[in-house]
């Protein structure tokens, strides 16, 4: 039993690390791991999963605050419409069929790659759209050569749709959120990636806690489970935090396009063999 633990534990650093670099969340990761290598069941993976997702974005964004990185405006403004969409989604997890989860996981791994794939750099915008300019989104950010740059918010609406869908699939799957979140605000609304990443990471965990209670009313958490995931999410995530404000950003997309892609074929092919 210690032993499992421990193996969980392990790969819970590991998820916790990349997701709050990425700011996917370690869901996008952990899920994965829980049900491929661990061998656990999707909807208790996915239960666990959510567990440490609270657990990533509290430890995670409190450097990311602390350091100027998170965009708070937008991640309260927009949080309102990823909890609608949570809630729903964890609702219908509990009833909708194992193979049809993995089917999503991996079509939602496979849309973050695309994304993350098309867009190489950051394009600072110098004008928002009405809504954008009303609720005052806008922020600041250090540039390449340490400077700090205004930049503006765009497509105000599409990026709140998208938000509602991102809850949604957090409370189906268990991810946080996050590779929805930060294709939203980075490729649609321009909000610079490292502001993305940290802005995501912010929301996720109240997004997943929102989808975690329906989880946890219904009895699909196993506390043997989430408490070694949550701890060890926790420790990679506020390691991940210190690397994010000097990472290379196009190294950072071309390695978690490649391991999402990874990943959409394993859930998928699981989805296959489960119809």
């Amino acid at each position: 039993m210690g032993e499992i633990l421990l193996g969980l534990f392990a790969l819970s650093i590991g998820a916790g690390f990349i997701g709050a670099l990425s700011g996917l969340g370690g869901g996008v990761f952990i899920v994965p791991a829980l049900v491929i290598l661990a061998r656990l069941p999707m909807k208790v993976a996915i239960g666990a999963s959510l567990i440490s997702v609270v657990a990533t974005s509290a430890g995670a964004s409190v450097a990311f605050v602390r350091d100027g990185w998170t965009n708070l405006k937008v991640a309260m403004v927009l949080e309102c419409a990823t909890v609608t969409g949570a809630l729903a989604g964890a609702y219908l997890a509990g009833v909708v069929p194992v193979w049809i989860l993995e089917a999503l996981f991996a079509l939602t791994m496979l849309q973050s790659a695309y994304f993350s794939f098309q867009k190489q750099e950051d394009d600072l915008i110098e004008n928002g759209d009405p809504i954008s300019k009303r609720l005052h989104l806008g922020g600041e950010v250090l540039d390449e050569d340490g400077k700090m740059v205004h930049y503006e918010v765009v497509h105000f609406p599409t990026g709140a749709g998208l938000m509602v869908m991102a809850g949604m699939m957090s409370g189906l799957l268990g991810i946080g959120s996050g590779a929805l979140k930060v294709m939203a605000m980075d490729y649609f609304m321009h909000i610079p990636l490292k502001v993305s990443s940290a802005t995501s990471n912010f929301m996720i965990g109240v997004t997943a806690g929102a989808g975690a209670l329906v989880f946890l009313a219904r009895g699909d958490v196993a506390t043997s489970v989430a408490a070694p995931v949550a701890l060890g999410v926790t420790v990679g995530a506020l390691a991940g935090s210190k690397i994010l404000p000097h990472a290379n950003i196009k190294a950072l997309r071309m390695s978690f396009v490649v391991i999402l892609v990874l990943i959409a074929i394993e859930m998928g092919w699981r989805a296959v063999r489960g119809i």
